[in-house]
């Protein structure tokens, strides 16, 4: 991760999100450990709910609802999403405010408990991925199921990116807004996200349809660079092959933001994981895919 720019793009799909997706989120306040948690829950039905940690660091979920697969899987559970600290419509942190990979945790159990339920099964998206792994290591009675998709490595120095090798003319250009995104120059920094964006796509028509859609909002530089900072003390290899409930790894089988084998690895670190490669889609597979990856997630939650 050579520039701050990179490290906003290098870990999760950057917050460019519909804007009429936003619009239409439902949700709530509760209360997290310092401050407000915005919590965007789905369906009514009873039972064990899903919850989705999105991607990041310094993005709010508002990305994950450029697909109709949530509200499909809410018809039959509860889906659940929340804003992370100091992003979206949660509360914004002030210079003094903890971030690191332990408040994290500590948001996603305030998030557990505000659902009046003992445990979860949990999802989580790259970053997400990440912050799941360390959550259910941590809590491991909470999570009866685990969904890891298109995740950065346990290790998180580990992952691998295939921009500069697949896309080198499209990472220059990258490249090249760095230097006034440092300064914070808005235009530069979204211009830097909108080329980023462009790479995380195996359908050229998704990606053109989203890119034309767009618009950027949310993005906290101070959030990204304090969770960057803090994740890199950590190494989850050692937890994660400690896990014994069901295990469900995805990936999209072009992945440019993590490289298939990351998912590869924990599958293989993971006893008795299942692996599923999703040939159509590069990080977003639920985006891409969303027939394939509900029916995937549907019968991962069902099975006994």
């Amino acid at each position: 991760m050579r520039t701050t720019l990179h490290r906003a793009l290098a870990i999760t799909l950057a917050l460019l999100v519909l804007p009429a997706a936003a619009a239409d989120a439902p949700g709530r306040l509760i209360d997290g450990p310092a401050g407000k948690l915005f919590v965007d829950a789905r369906g009514n039905a009873t039972g064990r709910p899903l919850l989705i940690v999105n991607g990041g660091p310094g993005f709010d979920h508002g990305y994950l609802l450029s697909s109709p697969v949530w509200d499909e899987l809410a018809k039959t559970r509860r889906v659940v999403m929340y804003d992370q600290r100091g992003t979206g419509r949660s509360t914004p942190v002030k210079p003094e405010t903890s971030l690191t990979l332990a408040d994290q945790l500590a948001d996603i159990e305030a998030v557990r408990k505000s659902l009046g339920v003992e445990d979860i099964d949990l999802l989580g998206h790259s970053y997400g991925g990440a912050l799941v792994m360390a959550y259910t290591a941590r809590y491991p009675q909470r999570v009866k199921k685990l969904l890891i998709v298109d995740s950065a490595a346990p290790k998180w120095k580990d992952t691998i990116f295939l921009f500069s090798q697949v896309f080198p003319d499209v990472n220059e250009r990258v490249d090249s807004f760095e230097f006034a995104a440092q300064f914070g120059d808005r235009a530069s920094i979204e211009g830097g996200l909108r080329e980023y964006l462009s790479m995380i796509f195996w359908d050229p028509d998704h990606r053109d349809a989203v890119l034309r859609q767009v618009s950027l909002k949310g993005f906290s530089r101070h959030v990204n660079e304090a969770l960057d900072a803090d994740m890199g003390r950590y190494d989850l290899n050692p937890e994660i092959a400690k896990f014994r409930m069901p295990v469900l790894v995805i990936t999209g089988r072009y992945d440019m933001n993590v490289a298939p084998v990351i998912a590869w690895k924990i599958h293989k670190a993971i006893p008795g994981s299942r692996l599923v490669i999703f040939e159509r889609s590069s990080h977003l597979p639920f985006l891409e895919e969303p027939e394939r990856f509900k029916r995937e997630v549907e019968d991962f939650l069902a099975a006994r």
